[in-house]
């Protein structure tokens, strides 16, 4: 199936909903990891093609500093994983979204650093603006679904510290890696094309693990 002609309309909401309702998830145990929650945040680009939103950290966090990221943080005690999401959605790149917008959610994927981390697939509409929080974000991209089409999606590689493939995306002239990259396969995957792909096994680079 082609993502080159996918506009943001109805008939793929309709679609990703399907998709997502049938989709029989994985939840993680995360007794010994604290939990997080990542929005995959669809909204329109140019000529209302359909793109996902990712973020580039701002160099001047503690973690994780200038790596690309889904909008998303650690879920607050209380709060279920679709509310961490939406919150986090709304403090990160300022796009406040009601839980009705909310398409379904992914298999948790745990990570090297701690935590679980549940995605949460959210329609943002063609009229939803972004503004990124410079304590958190310092750039904010529209990626066209189109960028997952190649035939190299995903990179898979090995590396002597694992047993498991690395996995990544090439986007945005550079190579966006797991848990990021696993998450958006996980999209193209299950939300797009109804296909039942795992994700969790996928491995993270090395420098991510911290």
């Amino acid at each position: 199936m082609s993502l080159s002609a996918l506009k943001l309309d109805d008939e793929l909401r309709g679609r990703m909903q399907t998709n997502l309702d049938r989709f029989e998830r994985r939840a993680h145990d995360a007794t010994d990891l604290k939990r997080a929650a990542v929005t995959l945040l669809m909204l329109a680009g140019e000529d209302n093609e359909a793109c996902f939103v990712i973020t580039r950290r701002t160099p001047k966090l503690s973690a994780h500093a200038g790596q690309w990221a889904l909008p998303g943080g650690r879920v607050d005690p209380g709060e279920t994983s679709e509310e961490a999401a939406l919150r986090e959605t709304r403090e990160e790149v300022g796009a406040t979204i009601g839980p009705e917008s909310i398409l379904g959610l992914m298999d948790d994927y745990p990570t090297r650093s701690g935590y679980v981390i549940t995605p949460v697939v959210v329609w943002g509409g063609r009229d939803c603006e972004l503004v990124a929080n410079p304590a958190e974000v310092a750039e904010i991209y529209r990626v066209p679904l189109s960028v997952l089409d190649g035939e190299d999606v995903p990179r898979l590689r090995t590396i002597p510290e694992s047993d498991r493939p690395v996995i990544s995306l090439s986007m945005l002239g550079t190579h966006v890696h797991a848990p990021t990259a696993a998450v958006i396969y996980q999209l193209r995957e299950v939300a797009i094309r109804g296909e039942d792909t795992r994700v969790d096994h996928y491995e993270q680079p090395v420098f991510a693990w911290r």
